[in-house]
């Protein structure tokens, strides 16, 4: 399988012998570019036409991050992918009301779901949030009723308020309290963690899209407007519950993760590097856990997950299958 590479330092980045050569001031080191999927940037780093060249052609993406780990684009190649069909098919679907938002829908239920396979999981767990599951589930049989994607969004909206409201009984740790959802920039450690997490589930998403016949541009529940990308965000929405939520408990829960390993800036909290560090390991160990798929009937890991829900899209969208999302049950 290959890998996701991320790099820390500031340096340079080139094309040499035939594979990647990234020059730090810890001298150089060889990238091997066959194993290779993802390139993910989160030092200061020079690169030049003729690397992008060479990533176009063996097919890698680069996703890039400022100095405080937030996400600021991807250098998406050329699809090799390319399929006028499945293009048509998404227009078609997301200019149609009806079709967009029974897509729209199943994208907010599998969220929904997952979400609260989550609480599920905590609750046998013996943490207190038997009332949250009562109000996510009555919040969520609004969703069959839903008419407009705004009213879809208003119920997802509601649902994830809810959910986040149970955090703190989740993690029990008052140096990590919820408060509330604050973003660009978040306000404090643990909202810090969900927006990394949820950069690094878009990212890993749009990665898997690449490898699709899928534009990325056309999403159904997000926007297609002025947005470089949109389908990544509707996708993701369905793992970041069982992914970066669960990926955030463990790391509190164990205590991999302390105070000092955040830093203020502006108005805003983010990770220190050593945190980052921390928490993309126990991502990528996430992402690699296997579990047993209901339909193959073997092993699957978290990231084939995502590639299959992606297939699963293809076929809704070519009238093979109605798409159905992936729920968890652990």
């Amino acid at each position: 399988m290959k890998k996701s590479i991320y790099i820390f330092k500031d340096g340079q980045l080139k094309r040499e012998s035939n594979t990647l050569c990234l020059i730090t001031e810890e001298g150089k080191r060889f990238l091997p570019i066959e194993d290779i999927s993802e390139v993910h940037i989160l030092g200061e780093m020079d690169l030049n036409k003729r690397l992008l060249e060479f990533l176009a052609e063996k097919e890698v993406i680069l996703h890039f991050y400022n100095h405080y780990g937030y996400y600021t684009g991807t250098y998406y190649p050329r699809q090799h992918l390319n399929s006028g069909f499945m293009i048509v098919k998404q227009v078609e679907h997301y200019t149609d009301p009806v079709r967009r938002l029974e897509l729209a829908r199943s994208f907010v239920t599998g969220a929904y779901k997952n979400i609260r396979q989550v609480l599920v999981y905590y609750e046998r767990r013996e943490k207190q949030v038997g009332a949250t599951i009562a109000h996510i589930d009555d919040l969520g049989s609004a969703l069959e009723s839903t008419s407009t994607i705004e009213q879809l969004m208003a119920v997802e909206g509601n649902i994830r308020d809810a959910y986040y409201g149970s955090f703190d009984t989740i993690i029990g740790d008052p140096d990590f309290p919820f408060v509330e959802r604050s973003k660009r920039p978040p306000g404090n450690e643990l909202n810090a963690l969900i927006s990394f997490g949820n950069s690094l589930m878009y990212t890993t998403t749009l990665s898997e899209i690449y490898r699709t016949h899928l534009d990325p541009r056309i999403g159904f529940l997000h926007a297609s407007n002025f947005r470089r990308f949109s389908l990544q965000l509707d996708v993701a929405e369905i793992f970041k519950p069982i992914i970066v939520d669960r990926v955030i408990f463990t790391l509190l829960g164990k205590h991999m993760l302390k105070k000092t390993d955040f830093e203020k800036h502006l108005n805003g909290m983010a990770l220190t590097q050593k945190g980052r560090t921390t928490f993309i390991k126990e991502f990528e160990q996430k992402m690699l856990t296997t579990l047993k798929h209901r339909d193959l009937g073997r092993e699957v890991t978290y990231r084939r997950l995502v590639r299959m829900e992606l297939y699963k899209l293809e076929k809704h969208l070519m009238g093979e299958r109605k798409y159905e999302p992936f729920v968890a049950r652990w």
